[in-house]
């Protein structure tokens, strides 16, 4: 631009006569005496926004600060030089300098666009301004970080004279915010701005108009934002209240990458430092760590990890094989050499201890080969392979005690309405002397006894009828001879509730059978039969003092037969376990003479001890009863199984719900830390005082409570339940299972309802074993839910008082379940999931658990999905 042109705007002409054609050049506007405008005239009057009325005047193109200028009547307006902005189309301002001189009967003032020239002068003055923000943030330390944005944020603001200014930066999870100063930030409460941040175009600055709720939050004053773009999304925005007036877009945009950008840096180099101390951590608690094998060169091992090996960095190739196993050196000179050919590496090794006393240590050697250099890592495995070990010891012993046991495992196969036999144990041979691939093992039914058969045929279609049976035949051996066998067995079916195989057990108990008979027979072999018998037998009067006890049960009890007489049985019971038991024995009758039950001792030297007990009542003429006639065997290995089974169910439901957890668990831990930052921001400005600290302290003591209360509930829920019962509010395991999956299945969108009722009734039992059944049912519903892809998933609990019953309702609206699985959905290890999704043991587990408090658990269709019912007795407190 010419010096003439800059002097026509700095000094404005005042001619006595205008000339007759003006240069189509900037802007023209003819005025009359009043300032209205009578035409208008050059290249800028395209870019003006027009205003709606006839005869406007001047003021009414412009915006209002420049009113000021144009102060009284055109004849004040001359000889000096006019700065005005004027309304744009566009939206922003056209910023323009010119002169009035008269015209004719009016005026005409000629202006000239000036935008480029103040914003350069904008860039002069704010280029200091850019370079100071980004030395401050590289230069400074970490711990000072925080306040030197602070700081800057603080020189934003007056410089574009704004009431306060906020910096939010995306992290995983949410935005980070940085204020010029807390008490100046004039929002209450920004929650509703964090939400609308993902909504926002990320392409230009942003001036708030059409909100009303965040500009009511920032009491009415002007709000404009700013991004910060990497990529597609916002990394950052910078938002400012109350500025005067918006400031040019590119500086704007200028000043916010200048402030940004290194505090990005500095924010991912710190969690790059971060992620790397997770990873060593991580590789010091595997045992595991890197390596790298250059094409010519040494082993170089991760430092940590050759500390730990007792080798340097760097390790030549004999060093190496030196330290290995000698029977692993051959395979790993193999295994290195086919990996430089391009060859996967994965190898299980033992490392020697420098201790020769030590045992090896095994590591999985594994890597990659690429241009004749190898990468991978090494991980310690000596715990895999010593549990390998163990179990293959432990499978050793038990195909060993089979194959010496009087018992044989089948598997038979079912195939076109018969049975096939597919696999015996190696038990076979010794017990019935036959061929695994003999005439006797392909078709059993030929070594039955012939008085037999009838009862070997309804054996097999009781099989496929009712899925399982238990009887006892005679089988043919090779010699000829005959002997009892007791079947047991099971048939298992298919997703379509098709027969697929039968697995079963031969116990011979053909000495039993023989030996019954002979008790029978003569008093004194039932005698001694009594006396060599695994079970335990014993005679005791209603007061429990034994009057006879063989010798299982005095071995059982720690003592001898003759200590037994006149001992109270009673002793080895619990106060509650004797008051059942002193029950039980009350509702003996003549009519009724017969009663079992599983109790619990308390025995020598051991924990606990389940036994399955069985009395008959023995009574005068009266109906009195005189004495009890018990038989007992051993049922605590059954019994622990049962309670690893529970156990292992339950961990299986807590780590699936480990997600939900953790995040319940980290939003107290976000608050409390939201809560230290403003203590310490609050500190670091000397503006805390003690009311701040302590409302600040009891909000951190609030959401460790909480967060105490959430890990006492898991700890609680996944140790081992009790032995003894114990009377419970059967509500509190509904609300215990609620605050375990609400979390998760709010992430899964599925809305979990408790309509809670106003009596508590209490039952008898494990409320964590209740708790697990409610988790198993929700979880199945939950399930069902997803994978219909309902639209809006809901899962209901409640309860219901019907006399003496109390029941609890888990519904869905799943679609419900087909009426033909309904008889068999509680079987063990029958599913509808697909292969390899869950193992069928859910709710046959959870009817176990219902059956054993005295209660049923039943299923039903309802008209949008299921609804699961468990039926419990009411446990009165009288």
């Amino acid at each position: 631009m010419s010096g003439g042109l800059f002097d026509r705007w700095f000094a404005a002409p005042a001619p006595a006569q205008a000339p007759e054609a003006t240069p189509a050049v900037g802007l023209q506007l003819w005025l009359d005496d009043q300032a209205r405008v009578l035409r208008l005239a050059g290249p800028l009057r395209s870019l003006l926004a027009l205003p709606g009325q006839a005869g406007a005047r001047v003021h009414d193109y412009l915006e209002r600060h420049s009113w000021l200028v144009l102060e009284g009547h055109p004849a004040d307006w001359q000889g000096q030089p006019l700065d005005l902005d004027f309304h744009t189309v566009m939206g922003h301002a056209l910023h323009t300098r010119g002169w009035l001189q008269r015209h004719e009967q009016g005026w005409m003032l000629q202006l000239f666009d000036i935008g480029d020239l103040l914003r350069e002068q904008r860039w002069d003055r704010q280029r200091p301004l850019l370079g100071e923000i980004g030395h401050a943030l590289r230069e400074c330390g970490a711990e000072r970080l925080a306040q030197t944005v602070r700081e800057q944020l603080r020189s934003l603001t007056e410089h574009w004279q704004a009431a306060a200014l906020r910096l939010v930066l995306r992290e995983p999870g949410g935005w980070r915010h940085f204020a010029s100063s807390d008490d100046a930030w004039p929002w209450p409460d920004d929650r509703r701005l964090r939400d609308r941040l993902d909504q926002w175009p990320a392409q230009t600055l942003i001036e708030v108009r059409d909100d009303p709720d965040l500009l009511a939050l920032c009491g009415g004053a002007s709000l404009f934002l700013v991004p910060y773009r990497q990529g597609l999304e916002a990394e950052a925005w910078m938002l400012c209240a109350g500025a005067r007036q918006v400031p040019a877009v590119d500086m704007a945009m200028a000043l916010v990458r200048s402030l940004t950008e290194p505090l990005l840096v500095r924010h991912r180099r710190q969690q790059l430092q971060h992620q790397a101390h997770h990873l060593d951590d991580l590789q010091q608690q595997l045992g595991a760590g890197w390596w790298e094998w250059p094409a010519h060169g040494d082993l170089q091992l991760d430092p940590a990890l050759a500390a730990a090996l007792g080798f340097d960095s760097r390790v030549g190739q004999a060093q190496w094989l030196d330290r290995l196993h000698p029977a692993d050196r051959e395979p790993a000179q193999l295994a290195l050499d086919q990996a430089r050919d391009g060859q996967a590496l994965s190898l299980g090794v033992r490392l020697l201890d420098r201790d020769p006393l030590a045992a090896p240590r095994w590591f999985q050697w594994a890597g990659q080969g690429r241009g004749g250099q190898l990468r991978g890592f090494l991980l310690d495995i000596s715990a895999l392979k010593a549990q390998e070990q163990q179990a293959g010891a432990a499978r050793a012993r038990l195909e060993n005690l089979i194959a010496r046991s009087p018992a044989v495992i089948y598997v038979q196969r079912y195939a076109e309405g018969a049975l096939h036999s597919d696999f015996y144990s190696a038990s076979l041979a010794p017990l019935l002397g036959w061929e695994a691939d003999g005439e006797f093992a392909r078709q059993p039914g030929l070594a039955v006894h012939p008085d037999d058969r009838p009862l070997w045929l309804e054996r097999t279609r009781s099989l496929l009828r009712d899925g399982q049976v238990r009887c006892r035949y005679r089988l043919r051996d090779h010699l000829g001879g005959y002997h009892w066998m007791l079947d047991e067995a099971r048939l298992l079916r298919d997703d379509l509730g098709q027969p697929l195989e039968v697995v079963g057990l031969w116990l011979d108990v053909s000495e039993a059978t023989e030996a019954a008979e002979r008790m029978r027979q003569s008093e004194e072999r039932y005698r001694v039969l009594v006396e060599d018998s695994p079970a335990m037998i014993c005679r005791y009067r209603p007061d429990l003092s034994v009057l006879f006890g063989n010798r299982p049960l005095a071995d059982y009890l720690g003592c001898t037969p003759e200590q037994l007489q006149g001992a109270d049985l009673g002793q080895w019971l619990s106060a509650d376990q004797r008051e059942g038991f002193i029950q039980r024995l009350r509702a003996l009758t003549p009519e009724q003479p017969v009663s079992s039950a599983e109790i619990c001792l308390q025995l020598p030297g051991r924990e606990h001890a389940w036994w399955v007990w069985a009395d008959r009542g023995m009574f005068d003429g009266e109906g009195r009863l005189l004495e009890v006639q018990a038989v007992g065997r051993d049922n605590t290995e059954v019994r622990r199984s049962q309670q690893q089974l529970l156990q292992g169910a339950k961990m299986a439901t807590l780590g699936e719900l480990a997600t939900g957890l953790l995040h319940e668990i980290n939003q107290p831990l976000n608050v409390m830390r939201m809560a230290v930052v403003n203590a310490l921001k609050r500190l670091e400005n000397g503006a805390a005082d003690p009311a701040y600290l302590e409302d600040k302290l009891r909000r951190i003591e609030a959401q460790v409570e909480r967060a105490a209360r959430l890990v006492e509930h898991m700890r609680v829920y996944g140790r081992r339940s009790t032995v003894e019962r114990e009377r419970f509010a059967a509500w509190c395991a509904v609300q215990g299972a609620h605050a375990l999956l609400e979390e998760g299945l709010r992430g899964k969108g599925v809305a979990l309802q408790l309509e809670s009722p106003e009596a508590m009734p209490q039952v008898l039992g494990h409320q964590d074993q209740l708790e697990q059944v409610l988790i198993n049912l929700m979880v199945n519903a939950r399930d069902a839910l997803l994978e219909q892809q309902v639209a809006q998933p809901w899962i209901r609990v409640r309860q219901a008082l019907h006399g003496e019953r109390l029941w609890l309702l888990v519904e869905d609206n799943a679609g419900g379940i087909d009426a033909r699985l309904h008889e068999r959905i509680f079987e063990p290890f029958f599913t509808t999931k697909p292969a390899g999704v869950g193992t069928g043991l859910g709710l046959s587990v959870s009817h176990g658990i219902v059956s054993q408090m005295g209660g049923e658990l039943t299923v039903s269709n309802t008209p949008g999905g299921a609804c699961f019912c468990i039926e419990l007795p009411v446990h009165c407190t009288s």
